[in-house]
């Protein structure tokens, strides 16, 4: 062999015992990839955001809702019964409002918890009439009355389903995979039956009572878009920063709209 042909089979073979040598080892001198970013909040440094959700402006009128399509449904509210769409408290305070975190949490992720929410089928209305959960959180739904249900939620972002449920029958149990904000539920059975299930990746969210209070625990610090959903009248938001161990309130207030007054126009 050439001597000139046996350097560069020698060059080739140093740069290849080289290579080999320093060759990178994955995640060799990086930081640990997190198992579960965000998963936890730091318990030494959680912030909380609380306040009350309001309505400016008119309640809206509700009409009794007949029930005489089921003699079962009838019996138990002879005179009717007023939907749960529009609850007001004193000084405008106002109920059955989904208040939650809508940005600014990232990529974290949060694990669904292991305790089922439940609905109840009573009176021939649904208990809760509006509902929030994480996604893969358990929805196990219940009939208490004497006449036969059908619970059917209408996803737009996860799978519809539609079960009968006779009475008697044990707990219907279901999940729901992805966020969703929200899903309307109704009976196909009674068609006044209606309610809403909200659906979240992350545990920050809750929904309002007659008191129109709110309060979001264990916060990250950070910049946040927090936001306000309504079946009648629809999302509010707010941004808002928060320290960390730091406690701030806010109002969320949704703004009726006034009946149009022929006479003036207006």
């Amino acid at each position: 062999m050439k001597p000139k042909h046996m350097l560069v089979m020698l060059a080739a073979l140093a740069l290849s015992m080289w290579s080999q040598g320093t060759r990178a080892v994955p995640g060799a001198g990086l930081p640990a990839a997190p198992t579960s970013p965000g998963a936890s909040v730091d318990a030494s440094t959680p912030a909380v955001l609380a306040g009350v959700v309001r309505l400016d402006g008119p309640v809206p009128a509700v009409k009794p809702i007949s029930m005489a399509k089921d003699p079962v449904c009838m019996k138990m509210h002879p005179g009717g019964v007023n939907t749960e769409e529009v609850i007001v408290g004193s000084d405008g305070t106002l109920g059955n409002v989904i208040v939650y975190i809508s940005e600014g949490l990232g990529t974290r992720t949060f694990d669904a918890p292991s305790q089922p929410v439940v609905i109840e089928q009573k009176g021939c209305t649904y208990h809760p009439h509006v509902l929030a959960m994480q996604a893969n959180q358990k929805i196990e739904i219940v009939n208490g009355d004497q006449t036969s249900h059908n619970i059917h939620p209408l996803p737009v972002n996860n799978r519809e389903w539609n079960k009968s449920q006779p009475p008697g029958q044990p707990p219907i149990e279901e999940t729901f995979a992805r966020e969703e904000i929200t899903i309307p539920v109704k009976c196909n059975e009674h068609p006044w039956m209606r309610g809403y299930i909200a659906v979240f990746k992350h545990p920050f969210f809750m929904v309002t009572g007659r008191d129109g209070r709110f309060e979001l625990k264990n916060l990250p610090a950070g910049e946040y878009t927090v936001s306000a959903w309504h079946e009648k009248f629809g999302t509010v938001e707010q941004k808002v920063t928060l320290g960390a161990k730091e406690s701030k309130t806010v109002d969320l207030v949704f703004k009726a709209r006034r009946p149009f007054n022929i006479a003036s126009g207006q």
